[in-house]
C-alpha cells in the first residue's frame, strides 16, 4: 500500500511531512529555552568565517578575491611525520584550510573551546600571510600593540 503523505482527518497538510501520532510538528532537541547545538564542523566554519571577514577588513585590496575554503583532509597525503593544516593557491587567489587536521594533530597546552578557537585562528592567520607572502604578526599589527 502506498503513503501520501495525507490522512484523514488530523495532521499536516504538506504532503510528505511527518507527523507522528497527530501531535503537531516537532520541537528541536535542546527544547525552547536553550541554544541549538553546534558541531564541531559548525564552530570551525564559524571561526574560519569570522576571522577571514576581520582579516578582510584589514586587507580589503589584498584580499577581496580570495576565496576560503574548509575541507576535511588534504587530497594527497605526503605519507610523512607532517600532514598539511592548509592549502594556499596564488594563481586561484584561494585558501583551503583542512579541518581534521587542525583539530586533531594540534597540541594545545589547555584543551579548551578558547584554545581551540585560537588555534584555529591562527593557522587562517598563517596561511593568509603565505599567501600574501608576509609575517602572520604584520597582518594585524595593532590588534597585539598593547602586548
Amino acid at each position: 500500500m502506498a503513503r501520501t503523505g495525507k490522512r484523514d482527518g488530523a495532521g499536516s497538510a504538506r504532503t510528505g511531512w511527518r507527523d507522528r501520532h497527530g501531535r503537531g510538528i516537532r520541537s528541536a532537541v535542546t527544547g525552547p529555552h536553550l541554544p541549538l547545538l553546534n558541531s564541531r564542523a559548525d564552530v570551525f566554519d564559524m571561526t574560519v568565517a569570522a576571522t577571514a571577514e576581520y582579516l578582510r577588513e584589514l586587507w580589503p585590496e589584498e584580499l577581496s578575491s580570495v576565496t576560503f575554503e574548509v575541507a576535511g583532509l588534504p587530497a594527497e597525503l605526503s605519507g610523512g611525520p607532517v600532514v598539511d593544516r592548509w592549502l594556499t593557491d596564488a594563481l586561484e587567489r584561494r585558501v583551503v584550510l583542512y579541518r581534521l587536521p587542525i583539530e586533531r594533530l594540534s597540541r594545545l597546552h589547555k584543551y579548551d573551546e578558547v584554545h581551540k578557537r585560537m588555534m584555529i585562528e591562527s593557522c587562517v592567520f598563517r596561511a593568509v600571510a603565505e599567501l600574501l607572502g608576509k609575517d602572520p604578526w604584520d597582518l594585524a599589527p595593532e590588534r597585539f600593540r598593547h602586548l
